[in-house]
């Protein structure tokens, strides 16, 4: 994934290719091609892959809803919710996709679902391009300092607006008043339930329960400190 990062924005990490009034470069070299061996290959059927996911911080369907978590959180322990599907915005109305769920709510299942978003992502992004035909791109820089308002108009138009969007991670809710956005904590509330879930786990599986439980940021998970 970081090489796909990295082609496309120049940023190994943290990608920048969407930019104010544009994109950071319309073509990229190289970027349709596969980044190696696919994880799944690799990981799927490893028996110590397995040892440290299965019946690993597992999570009833009913759990899930209670805590409040969303995204992989609720798909992996059974309940088909994609914001994508259920409240389509943008043009996710116009692509076919599946929405992958799991059976049992543990580690496993949670990597399963987003080995299989991944693949679902990659199916919606080559249906996309071969539908975009000869886009007639023009060369266009931003010169000077400009106004970001006016590269923005229609995020400024209402006093008060809530809006929903669904990211990798997760499924983010944003409710903006007086000029300021406030945003639910993804990982905050992932890791609400990480006392529930460790419940008889080796301290060792705690590791893994926080990397399965989407928080914002694996190293720091800023959105749980409060730092995001």
């Amino acid at each position: 994934m970081f090489e796909f990062y990295e082609r496309v924005s120049g940023a190994r990490m943290h990608a920048a290719y969407v930019r104010p009034g544009g994109v950071h470069q319309v073509t990229v070299p190289g970027v349709p091609g596969s980044p190696g061996v696919p994880p799944a290959q690799m990981l799927t059927n490893n028996r110590i892959w397995k040892n440290r996911t299965v019946d690993i911080g597992v999570i009833t369907a009913e759990e899930a809803l209670n805590y409040g978590f969303s995204g992989v959180m609720l798909r992996g322990s059974g309940i088909q919710w994609d914001l994508r599907k259920t409240q389509p915005y943008d043009v996710y109305d116009q692509v076919e996709f599946d929405v992958p769920i799991g059976s049992h709510g543990d580690c496993y299942d949670r990597y399963l679902c987003r080995v299989e978003e991944m693949q679902q992502s990659l199916q919606i992004t080559q249906s996309r391009i071969q539908g975009f035909g000869d886009l007639g791109i023009q060369e266009f820089r931003i010169g000077g300092f400009m106004d970001f308002g006016i590269l923005v108009p229609r995020y400024l138009c209402r006093v008060e607006m809530w809006q929903s969007l669904r990211i990798p991670q997760s499924q983010i809710w944003g409710f903006r008043t007086l000029g300021i956005w406030e945003f639910r904590k993804l990982g905050f509330c992932a890791q609400a339930g990480l006392d529930r879930m460790s419940q008889g786990h080796m301290l060792a599986d705690v590791v893994a329960i926080i990397g399965a439980n989407e928080p914002w940021d694996d190293d720091v998970m800023c959105d749980v400190t409060g730092d995001l």
